[in-house]
Order: C-alpha cells, then sequence, then structure tokens
C-alpha cells in the first residue's frame, strides 16, 4: 500500500498485520517511517519487536493527535472480526475508486 507523508499537522491511525498473526494499532505522523521502524529500527513498539515482519494493514486519516488517539482507543475495544470487517471494507472502498478512475492494473497491486 503505498502512503504519502502527511501535512503538517496530519495524523494516521493504522493497523500492522504482525508475523505471528495478530494485529497491532497505533498512531503516526508517517505511516512509511512507522511501519519501517516496526520492522527494523529499535524504536519500533515492544509488541512488535518480538513478532516482525509487519506489514500495514489500514490506515485512516485524522485531523488532530487528539482524533487519532481517540479513534486508536475505538479501535483497540474492537474484536477480532471486527477489525477484519473494517479492513477489508477499507480495501474494497479503495479497490471501488481504483476502477472508477481507470486504474485497473493499480488493483492488481492492491491484491
Amino acid at each position: 500500500m503505498s502512503v504519502q507523508v502527511s501535512e503538517v499537522g496530519e495524523w494516521f491511525v493504522y493497523m500492522l498485520y504482525c508475523g505471528d498473526g495478530s494485529l497491532y494499532t497505533g498512531i503516526t505522523t508517517d505511516l512509511q517511517r512507522r511501519v519501517s521502524e516496526h520492522n527494523e529500527a529499535k524504536s519500533g513498539a515492544r509488541y512488535t519487536k518480538a513478532r516482525r515482519p509487519v506489514s500495514l494493514a489500514w490506515f485512516e486519516q485524522c485531523g488532530s493527535r487528539s482524533a487519532a488517539s481517540i479513534r486508536e482507543a475505538e479501535i483497540k475495544k474492537l474484536d477480532r472480526k471486527q477489525k477484519a470487517l473494517l479492513i477489508t471494507s477499507a480495501w474494497k472502498a479503495k479497490k471501488s475508486s481504483l476502477v472508477k478512475a481507470g486504474a485497473e492494473q493499480a488493483i492488481v497491486a492492491l491484491l
């Protein structure tokens, strides 16, 4: 999943697929940097250090750190089925928007 670096003041809440099959939820201002940190750096979360490799499963843009933290807390309360539904719904929406834009080849990259 290709992600651009956020503008100043933009925050993301995200979920990662971990190597052991679990999901991790967090917040950041830079998704690419943070996923790299989870996979490589000492600054990755303790939880993901023992569950590498990780990959980005889902993300949502939020307007502030506060909004991202609130959304993160909401997601952490979901059970695994609800999180999986959130992830698959986001992928279906992304796929649909690409089809409408005439980017059928980009869909293959998503799958």
